[in-house]
């Protein structure tokens, strides 16, 4: 009995006497950061395997009119895994999620 007492009193006593912090805290840093761009277009590669991975609008509009109860089109987007599985759930947020995603997917902001 003693013990069911004493956990539960000892891990709130932990947890609060270490999270201490005195604020505002004040940092003094500076860091300087130089960036270098060059466009050379001899340095990319191009393989089969490199041009199948790509985006492809069209696709995505194929996938969406087809496949889209399933979000095919956000699994070949890349979207977020747990987005996509709410997608499914919520069947496109009841149409709606679904047609803005094809809104966005023909005017490039998907």
């Amino acid at each position: 009995m003693r013990l069911k007492l004493f956990l539960p009193v000892f891990f709130f006593l932990i947890a609060f006497s270490t999270a201490e912090a005195s604020f505002p805290v004040k940092r003094a840093a500076t860091t300087e950061q130089s960036t270098t761009i060059t466009n050379d277009s001899e340095s990319e590669l191009f393989t089969p395997a490199a041009a199948a991975a790509g985006y492809d609008k069209w696709v995505a509009v194929a996938f969406w009119f087809f496949l889209g109860i399933f979000a095919a089109h956000r699994w070949y987007a890349k979207k977020p895994a747990g987005w996509n599985i709410l997608f499914i759930l919520t069947l496109g947020g009841l149409g709606i999620w679904a047609i803005v995603d094809l809104i966005n997917i023909l005017t490039d902001n998907f």
